[in-house]
């Protein structure tokens, strides 16, 4: 195991972007915890929205007062191939879990306890963050007895392959409390006690915070070949399957039809341990090649993807399945309309005909339409690009997160004690 490298993030840094009695109610729960450390386990530093999160909780948490680490997995890429078939699986399509798929899953988690164990760290409560670090659990019980455990599941588990899910809840019984995204996620997984806390995005970091208009212009020279003079439609995620890129090129296609000169760029990183990234990547990029307006780009800048989704005319996010799709909140805080699936996290971000419009995962044709309602329309653009900015300040910013993560967790020890 190991851990990432972190920034000199500060709580001060938040006082202009949230109110004081939110502010205050962190500086209190912050004097609660001082005396406890805390651990969050991923397996992963880079990509996706987990370690986009603890890249920022961990440093703002140890700012507080609260004495917080952060470690990552240390694995290969048969485990993280066997991670992601139980990810799509749990999600609702996955291939039949063997033996061996689970003796992989095992081996490697007894590998990392037993890392964890040569740190001789101790913490009063550990977050282990999705089903990848699960198989932990039996190690940590023995090395780690009075450690309250925490599982936070950042995944669509409401229709789950059930084989999956039954060996995952081997795992989860054992915690002594899960955080979940939405309620509809909890379904029959085995966990004693469950919270619900909405992800949220960091309003100050390099991804969200404000830009120079300089910085702007100049990043947009860096973007060439797209014109920022013509309309631009941008979707934001990961190349996984669950995202859909295809059904937004589907949708770009049907939007063009009545908006001249309109772009799409589809931008995405690929996730340490998502080994189905560059694959996908691939295939998207052959088949947007034959049109010019359609740009495929990969591992853009925090910046890069600031500028875009400010500069964008609309946002498309066209998942799926997504657990909660923090991208959908990125645009709505830079003022951009989106046009996103109702599936998962996306309608508690979209309030549909104010802050967006939301459509059926598979209707592209609908997706398409709703972009064309917006790129011709100015004022209403505006309008909801308004309305959006508002709905994520007050509900999908860090601060209030950490609010919520920080009750959960002082509720925890609390009772433990």
């Amino acid at each position: 195991m190991h851990a990432p490298s972190l920034s000199d993030q500060t709580f001060d840094a938040y006082t202009d972007v949230t109110g004081r009695d939110r502010l205050e109610r962190l500086r209190s729960l912050a004097d609660t915890l001082a005396d406890s450390r805390i651990l969050h386990v991923n397996s992963t530093a880079t990509g996706g929205g987990v370690a986009e999160l603890l890249r920022s909780i961990v440093p703002v948490c140890n700012d507080l007062g609260i004495d917080t680490d952060w470690l990552v997995m240390d694995a290969d890429d048969e485990f993280f191939e066997v991670t992601k078939a139980m990810h799509n699986a749990l999600q609702g399509s996955g291939p039949p879990l063997t033996e061996d798929m689970k003796a992989t899953y095992r081996t490697v988690n007894e590998q990392n306890a037993r890392e964890l164990a040569d740190h001789g760290e101790e913490y009063d409560l550990a977050v282990i963050h999705d089903p990848q670090p699960l198989g932990m659990l039996d190690q940590l019980e023995e090395m780690m007895p009075e450690t309250v455990i925490v599982w936070r599941c950042h995944i669509d588990l409401t229709d789950p392959t059930a084989e999956y899910l039954a060996f995952v809840s081997e795992y989860t019984a054992q915690v002594d409390h899960g955080i979940f995204s939405r309620s509809d996620y909890i379904g029959e997984t085995a966990v004693p006690g469950t919270s619900i806390i909405y992800p949220s995005i960091d309003p100050v970091a390099e991804k969200n915070r404000s830009l120079e208009a300089e910085t702007i212009a100049t990043m947009c020279d860096r973007l060439d070949p797209l014109s920022f003079e013509d309309p631009l439609v941008t979707q934001i995620s990961r190349f996984d399957p669950w995202k859909d890129q295809f059904g937004t090129l589907e949708a770009y296609r049907r939007a063009s039809e009545d908006v001249a000169d309109l772009q799409l760029a589809l931008v995405g990183g690929m996730a340490g341990d998502d080994p189905e990234g560059l694959e996908l990547y691939e295939q998207v990029a052959k088949e947007a090649a034959t049109d010019p307006n359609v740009h495929v780009l990969t591992d853009l800048s925090d910046i890069g993807v600031n500028v875009l989704q400010r500069e964008s005319d609309v946002v498309v996010q066209k998942s799926l399945r997504e657990g909660f799709g923090l991208v959908v909140s990125e645009a709505l805080w830079k003022r951009t309309p989106v046009v996103g699936s109702d599936v998962g996290g996306i309608p508690l971000q979209i309030v549909d005909e104010e802050t967006g419009y939301l459509v059926a995962p598979d209707d592209a044709t609908g997706a398409g339409e709703r972009v064309v309602d917006l790129l011709e329309n100015d004022e209403r653009r505006a309008r909801f690009g308004e309305n959006a900015r508002e709905h994520v300040q007050e509900h999908f910013l860090l601060p209030r997160q950490l609010v919520e993560l920080l009750d959960v967790l002082a509720d925890e020890l609390e009772y433990d004690q």
